[in-house]
């Protein structure tokens, strides 16, 4: 193998998980670093997720959704100077509770830095923010299920993804009135 496709030093890797089993072995890899000495080997285990809000019968349930479903992704140094693969840090990963394998399989192959660099923009995006379930568009009827506007109806005027919040037109005493709004104070009218 020549020198120039060696790939030394820490890289980032996609490991395949088990369905619901990323959060187990991310903790498990974490967990056991230390007391597996692999501090020299892995440095980093990522799970991408944000925080998805969603509101069912007037309550606002807020959960973490995983970005990649079925995987996690390692930063780690997996091949030697000479592009030999490490057997210690391929073992510890390979066996951790709930991994499948490495994509690559037998060889796998770090993610191009603009792959790993869109997928840590997309967890600082989402740090800090809530994410709706539903995404609502202009124009769109929807009911109002809490605050002091509960159960009337109106149309959305303006969104602000930011914010989080919605301006919807509400007749009120025979007048339309903008009302701000949390996405997860309204509902599609035709969700009863």
């Amino acid at each position: 193998m020549s020198k120039a496709s060696t790939v030394t030093g820490p890289r980032w890797y996609a490991v395949q998980v088990l369905s619901n089993q990323e959060q187990k072995a991310k903790r498990y890899l974490d967990k056991f670093i230390e007391i597996e000495e692999m501090g020299d080997y892995v440095f980093e285990v990522l799970m991408p997720t944000e925080q998805v809000t969603e509101v069912k019968n007037g309550k606002k349930n807020t959960r973490t959704r995983k970005f990649y479903p079925g995987y996690i992704f390692v930063y780690m140094r997996l091949y030697d100077d000479d592009g030999k693969l490490i057997q210690k840090p391929w073992y510890f990963v390979r066996e951790a509770q709930g991994v499948i394998n490495f994509v690559g399989g037998e060889r796998p192959s770090p993610l191009k830095e603009s792959e790993i660099e869109r997928i840590i923009s997309q967890v600082k995006d989402a740090e800090g923010k809530e994410k709706p379930k539903i995404e609502y568009e202009v124009g769109e009827v929807v009911k109002i299920n809490d605050g002091p506007f509960l159960n009337l109806t109106g149309s959305i005027d303006e969104i602000d993804p930011d914010r989080g919040t919605l301006k919807v037109s509400v007749s009120i005493f025979g007048r339309f009135t903008p009302v701000e709004l949390e996405y997860w104070q309204v509902q599609r009218a035709d969700e009863e």
